[in-house]
């Protein structure tokens, strides 16, 4: 399948929790997840080289539509839900139309 909408996610944790931000990002790729979903086709969690407590998600979705869709589901949700009670602030995100690359892991 190929990426129309993606999007990248900085998200800066509490102090001292950059680890267990990371943590939970990557249960996002467990089977049932949002990352895990056939339509979620690049999921990258990276670390700021500068901040340990800094995370950065690179998503890329077959659509727009798509990536809202799983979303709203319960999976989703309560990943959102534990998220939101490690950061330090609000999350910065940056919306693209993928053209091409590459992913390899």
């Amino acid at each position: 399948m190929i990426a129309t909408y993606g999007f990248n996610a900085t998200l800066t944790a509490r102090p001292g929790m950059g680890d267990r931000l990371v943590e939970l990002l990557l249960t996002g790729l467990h089977e049932g997840s949002p990352g895990a979903s056939e339509y979620c086709v690049v999921y990258l969690v990276s670390r700021s080289a500068s901040d340990p407590d800094v995370v950065h998600v690179t998503e890329g979705w077959t659509s727009e539509e798509d990536h809202h869709r799983i979303f709203a589901g319960e999976a989703a949700q309560a990943i959102v839900a534990q998220i939101d009670g490690l950061l330090a602030k609000e999350s910065e995100y940056t919306d693209y139309v993928p053209v091409r690359g590459k992913a390899a892991f």
